[in-house]
């Protein structure tokens, strides 16, 4: 297949680009920069220059290709402030490559979310998020409109990521944890610390992105979760011992002061089963799990110095 990717240069998408390739399939990446048309081309992708807000070129792109996966997201608006903003140019990308593909049963496979899908209990990929009108539900609320379009004859689905999708090289939730906690001079943990996120390593989100790009059905709701619940306490556990700083409680009224941004989310508990996902698709999550990957050290180097 000839598959149109957007984010094709990003933390995910730049796993699954390979992925596609050594499967036989054609890749056109999405590109903002010269940078990332560059990465794109060295891998062996053909791009296509453009931002989420060039709606004629995604849509070119898509009638062009014989499925799209969308991973692309403004996460720099969404983290200094305006989630909302960023949540409604996806839908409107979104609704653009719902058109294209409209009537060509071909696949059109989404990033998306699980945290507060189900806060509390573990959630399965047959839980259907309830908008609340706020910003984060305005993705949620995206996906489900994916979902829809499998009654327009597209073969749609979602795939819901771990909060963190870990890896060497990761600049996500975990770098942000691990340089917080060398900022700070402690490790922190919210409470009792009992609360639990899923994860996934980047690598074999990005195996899940192929499968269901190739095969699966139209409505498929999907989780990248190898794991269902890591408490954040042994997290902060594994960061404390490689940093040698103390690991402390935080409260919870001082969360967002403490860990800023991360507060809100550190403070979830939102585990999550793939079982489902791997019984659909035959997906087997093989590598490291995320306290044996923070162990492997590679989250902990010594930050580059500034050079003037």
């Amino acid at each position: 297949m000839r598959i149109f990717v957007t984010g094709a240069s990003g933390w995910i998408g730049s796993a699954v680009v390979p992925q596609l390739l050594d499967a036989g399939h054609q890749v056109v990446g999405l590109a903002r920069s010269d940078v990332s048309a560059a990465a794109l081309t060295a891998a062996g992708a053909e791009t296509v220059r453009g931002t989420l807000d060039d709606l004629d070129v995604l849509r070119d792109a898509a009638t062009a290709s014989d499925g799209v996966i969308h991973l692309a997201f403004k996460h720099d608006i969404a983290f200094s402030g305006d989630f909302r903003g960023a949540a409604e140019a996806d839908r409107r990308a979104v609704d653009t490559f719902g058109d294209a593909l409209a009537g060509t049963g071909r696949p059109f496979v989404l990033a998306s979310g699980l945290a507060g899908l189900a806060p509390g209990r573990v959630a399965t990929e047959r839980d259907v998020p309830t908008p609340d009108g706020s910003a984060p539900s305005v993705r949620q609320t995206t996906a489900q409109a994916v979902l829809a379009l499998a009654s327009r004859g597209v073969r749609s689905s979602v795939v819901r990521l771990s909060p963190t999708c870990h890896g060497e090289g990761d600049n996500g939730f975990m770098a942000a944890l691990t340089a917080i906690a060398r900022a700070k001079g402690v490790s922190g943990y919210v409470g009792d610390g009992a609360n639990r996120w899923p994860a996934v390593h980047r690598l074999d989100a990005a195996r899940l992105f192929r499968l269901a790009v190739e095969k699966a059905p139209a409505g498929s709701v999907l989780h990248g979760a190898a794991e269902e619940g890591v408490p954040i306490r042994d997290i902060a556990e594994v960061v404390g011992r490689h940093l040698d700083i103390p690991v402390v409680p935080v409260p919870a009224e001082d969360a967002s002061e403490h860990f800023t941004w991360l507060g809100d989310i550190l403070s979830m508990d939102i585990p999550a089963s793939s079982a489902l996902t791997r019984e659909l698709l035959g997906w087997e999550p093989v590598e490291p799990d995320l306290l044996a990957d923070l162990d492997k050290g590679h989250y902990f180097g010594t930050p580059a110095a500034t050079t003037t």
